[in-house]
């Protein structure tokens, strides 16, 4: 198992999905079929979308993230067809390298952190630690991740060190890891 290499090429698209002007998507992204991305969605380099999945206005995710088919996101915490929140929609953060299973449903506002897991079927309604696993409904952390998902720890407390074998990092990083992506700090390239 290694790294993927970074190419710099434009997103690949696939010719299902439909991405509004005004998107914001890195290099060597993939949108995958059926897929719907909202003039104001943010999307991190590498960072690969599996089909029939929504990103809508106010989502941010960072670079490398895995987000898998028929995942949900959300940008109004109350929702109401006749009430129009444009365009003050809640937040949903998912920082570098998380990995959001099929069908999870993230209620906003949420923040993800960085290499953190989200089972598939999980329903996020409170900020998940970077590198925690979360499962279940509503998401409770069951565990810790490291940076490649190949070193598990299943336990509800943090630990202090735990290190990898397959990737050579540390499983759980502390405050030396890098944050959770702003708009102001991911790179994405913008979309004509």
């Amino acid at each position: 198992m290694k790294p993927r290499t970074r190419t710099g090429r434009p997103a690949k698209i696939y010719p299902t999905a439909v991405v509004l002007p005004g998107a914001r998507l890195g290099s060597d992204v993939m949108i995958g079929a059926f897929t719907f991305v909202d003039a104001g969605a943010i999307i991190g380099r590498g960072t690969r979308i599996q089909g029939h999945t929504g990103i809508w206005n106010g989502v941010v995710l960072g670079e490398d993230v895995f987000v898998g088919p028929a995942a949900t996101f959300t940008n109004v915490h109350v929702p109401r067809a006749r009430w129009s929140h444009a365009p003050n929609w809640d937040a949903t953060r998912v920082g570098d390298g998380a990995t959001i299973g099929a069908r999870a449903l993230l209620v906003a506002p949420v923040t993800i952190g960085e290499g953190a897991f989200v089972g598939a079927g999980a329903v996020v309604t409170r900020n998940v630690p970077a590198y925690a696993i979360v499962v279940g409904v509503p998401a409770k952390v069951v565990g810790w991740t490291c940076a490649c998902g190949q070193t598990r720890l299943y336990a509800l407390r943090r630990p202090k060190a735990l290190a990898c074998a397959t990737c050579g990092e540390p499983a759980v990083r502390g405050s030396r890891g890098r944050r959770s992506p702003s708009p102001s700090r991911s790179s994405p390239r913008a979309r004509k």
